[in-house]
C-alpha cells in the first residue's frame, strides 16, 4: 500500500528538486545524528568520567559506537550505488529504513537500568550507529547526485551545522538530565526527540510523485533483481578499491585517517582530565562543549561554506589546516605554561572549534574526488570511513596516549600533523 500526493499536488510535494527542501532534507539526518551524537560521544561520556570510568573505558565506548562508521563503506556503499527502483524512491526508501532501525536500538536504552556497564552502552549504541550509517549512506548518495558543484560549499556548510546544532543540543541537554534524572529517563527523552526528526526527514522525496510511504511486500522488480545486485555489490567494491591507487586519492584517504585520529588523541583524555582531575562538573563540561559546537558549526560553518564555494575546496582546506596547526601549537604553550586547569575552555575551542570548520571545507573536496561513475556512494563513503577509523582508532589508544605522553607533546604532535596536510597538494 502506498500513500501518494493527489496528482494536482506533485507539483508542490517536498523533493529534492527544490534547493530549500535540498537544504531540508540533507540538513535533517545530519541533526538527528549530531543528537545522539552529542548524548553518546559528550554527554554520556563526561558522566561516566563523573562516575569514576578512566580514559580507557570512555575510550572503548566511543569506539565501539564509531566501529559501524569504519564498516560503513563496505556493509552499505555498493548497496546504495546499485539500490533498485522503488516506489519511494531507490535511496530514500534506505534512508528511512535506516532512520527507523536505529529508533528501534534507541528503544533498548531506557531499559538498561540507571548505571549499566560502558560495554553493554556501547552494543546497544553500535547498534543504533549500524542503522543510522545506513541513514547516512543514503543521505550522501543522494547528495553526491543531486547537488550541483556550486552549491556544495553551502550544503556542506548546513549539513556540518546540522550536526553541530544536534551535538550542541544532545550535549548541552542530556548532559544536564543525565545526573538529574539518571539514564533511562534521559534515554526516553532522547527517544521522543529523535523521533520527531525521523518523521520531519522522512517527508522530502527524491522526485514529486514518489510515495510518501510503502509498507508492503517490495515490488517485483526488486525481488527479480536482487541477485543481480548482490553480485554486483562484490564487484562494485573491487572497481571503488581500484580508484585508490592514484598518489592523490591515498593521500586524500591519509589525510582523512589523521585528522581524526590525532585529534581523538587529544580530546579524550583531555575531556576526562578536566572532570577527574580539574574539578569541572560533566554537566557543565557538556554545556560547553556544547556552546563552541554550535558556535563554530553554525555561524563560522557558513562563513567556512561560503568561502568554499568562492576560492575553492583545496586552497580553504589548505589555509584551515594552517589554522588548525597554529591552535594547537598555542594549546602546547597553554599547556607547558601551567595554565591548563585555569585555560580549560580556551584549550576546548581551539581543540573542537576550529577542527569543526575545516570539515566544512574536507567535505566538498571529498565529494569531487568521489564523482566517479557508479561507484560514487562507495567511493565518498571510503573516504568518510577513514576518518571514522582514525576516530576508532584514536579513541581506543586514547588511554594509553595518556599514559606514554603529556598533554603538550599529544598536542604538539597534532599540530605536526595538521602542519603535513597543508602542504597537501592535488
Amino acid at each position: 500500500m502506498s500513500s501518494r500526493e493527489a496528482p494536482g499536488q506533485l507539483g508542490r510535494a517536498p523533493s529534492l528538486l527544490t534547493r530549500r527542501w535540498r537544504v531540508g532534507l540533507f540538513a535533517g539526518p545530519y541533526l538527528y545524528q549530531g543528537t545522539v551524537a552529542g548524548f553518546a560521544t559528550l554527554a554520556l561520556a563526561n558522566h561516566l568520567a563523573a562516575d569514576g570510568h578512566g580514559a580507557g573505558a570512555v575510550g572503548s565506548l566511543l569506539a565501539l559506537i564509531g566501529l559501524p562508521w569504519v564498516l560503513q563503506p563496505l556493509l552499505w556503499g555498493p548497496l546504495l550505488d546499485r539500490a533498485a527502483p522503488h516506489p519511494m524512491g531507490a535511496h530514500r526508501v534506505w534512508l528511512v529504513r535506516g532512520l527507523f532501525g536505529g529508533q528501534i536500538a534507541l528503544c533498548l536504552l531506557p531499559f538498561l537500568g540507571a548505571r549499566p556497564d560502558p560495554s553493554v552502552l556501547g552494543a546497544v549504541l553500535l547498534l543504533h550507529s549500524l542503522c543510522a550509517s545506513l541513514a547516512d549512506t543514503a543521505t550522501d548518495r543522494m547528495i553526491v547526485a543531486n547537488v550541483p558543484e556550486g552549491e556544495l560549499g553551502r550544503v556542506s556548510a548546513c549539513t556540518r551545522a546540522g550536526f553541530v546544532t544536534g551535538s550542541a543540543l544532545g550535549a548541552a541537554l542530556f548532559g544536564w538530565l543525565l545526573p538529574e534524572i539518571g539514564l533511562p529517563g534521559t534515554a526516553g527523552l532522547l527517544l521522543a526527540l529523535t523521533s520527531a526528526l525521523v518523521l520531519a526527514a522522512g517527508l522530502v522525496r527524491e522526485r514529486p510523485g514518489d510515495a510518501l510511504l510503502w509498507v508492503g511486500p517490495p515490488p517485483r522488480s526488486i525481488v527479480s533483481e536482487a541477485p543481480r545486485v548482490l553480485a554486483a555489490h562484490g564487484r562494485g567494491v573491487v572497481r571503488v578499491l581500484a580508484a585508490f591507487r592514484h598518489r592523490a586519492a591515498l593521500l586524500l584517504l591519509a589525510l582523512c585517517f589523521g585528522i581524526d585520529f590525532v585529534l581523538a588523541l587529544f580530546q579524550v583524555p583531555f575531556a576526562v582530565a578536566m572532570v577527574r582531575d580539574h574539578g569541572w562538573e560533566a554537566g557543565g563540561l557538556s554545556q560547553v562543549q556544547a556552546l563552541l559546537a554550535f558556535l563554530g558549526g553554525t555561524l563560522g560553518a557558513g562563513l567556512v561554506g561560503f568561502a568554499v564555494d568562492r576560492i575553492g575546496p583545496a586552497p580553504a582546506l589548505r589555509r584551515l589546516c594552517l589554522a588548525c596547526a597554529a591552535a594547537f601549537a598555542v594549546i602546547a604553550l597553554i599547556v607547558v605554561g601551567g595554565l591548563e586547569a585555569r585555560g580549560g575552555p580556551v584549550i576546548l575551542g581551539l581543540a573542537s572549534v576550529v577542527p569543526a570548520l575545516l570539515y566544512v571545507a574536507l567535505q566538498p573536496t571529498v565529494v569531487l574526488a568521489s564523482r566517479a561513475e557508479g561507484v560514487s556512494a562507495t567511493q565518498f563513503q571510503i573516504f568518510m570511513a577513514a576518518m571514522n577509523l582514525g576516530d576508532v582508532a584514536g579513541a581506543a589508544l586514547a588511554g594509553a596516549a595518556e599514559r606514554s605522553a603529556s598533554p603538550a607533546a599529544t598536542a604538539c604532535g597534532v599540530a605536526l600533523v595538521f602542519g603535513l596536510a597543508a602542504m597537501r597538494r592535488q
